[in-house]
């Protein structure tokens, strides 16, 4: 059965009618302008700086060095302690690489700050000692530096430093020159000769050392 042509036309109609009002419908839900908010403004830049820390432009806090050279270690220490230094150390003055166990066993001999001098306290006191009953040396011995690819002169230095200084890989013996005694405390035998000579390349060969104690004398 066809439908009058009118009919179709009023149905069209209709439809897009609603059509219409559905999408007035959807844009009135959105916003009535698009126009941007306003934005907050930013900090000023004397409330930026305001904010910074405050630079510490304290100077660091200075005390004067005694004179420490003839105390006790232990005494020194503690005076350094009682002037504001807190930062201490000490080495075998004898250049024997021998561990300051028992502070008051040893005297001072050296100190690497002259008496008199003015530092900030937070700078480290190194005293230079040796054992009560030793006298000290004419200058502060220092531990070689490392020997690299070339044997340096170890004669009359502790066993404990030619090790210390060669590479710990080296394969070392050590043989009493003088009796046949076992080498165990080497920081208190000196060496009487070496193998490689001094100078001689290192590459690897192995080090054989003869020894006495420091009291002794090589043979």
């Amino acid at each position: 059965m066809n439908h009058p042509r009118g009919d179709n036309l009023s149905t069209r109609t209709v439809t897009a009618a609603l059509a219409c009002l559905a999408a007035i419908a959807l844009v009135g839900c959105e916003p009535a302008t698009t126009a941007q908010q306003p934005t907050t403004p930013p900090p000023s830049v004397a409330a930026s700086a305001s904010a910074l820390p405050e630079k510490d432009d304290k100077p660091a806090e200075r005390a004067t060095v005694a004179n420490f050279v003839g105390m006790g270690l232990q005494s020194a220490q503690d005076k350094a302690q009682a002037d504001g230094f807190y930062l201490l150390a000490s080495h075998d003055s004898a250049g024997r690489d021998r561990m300051q166990a028992f502070d008051r066993n040893w005297k001072v001999c050296s100190q690497n700050y002259a008496p008199g001098k003015n530092i900030p306290v937070d700078t480290k006191l190194d005293f230079g000692a040796v054992k009560l009953e030793e006298s000290c040396p004419s200058k502060d011995e220092k531990d070689p530096a490392p020997a690299g690819n070339t044997m340096p002169n170890f004669v009359g230095k502790s066993v404990k430093v030619a090790r210390g200084a060669l590479d710990s890989g080296a394969s070392i013996t050590v043989t009493d020159a003088g009796e046949d005694r076992m080498v165990l405390m080497e920081s208190n035998w000196k060496i009487c000769t070496q193998d490689p000579k001094p100078g001689a390349a290192l590459n690897g060969q192995p080090v054989e050392f003869t020894a006495v104690k420091f009291e002794e004398s090589c043979p």
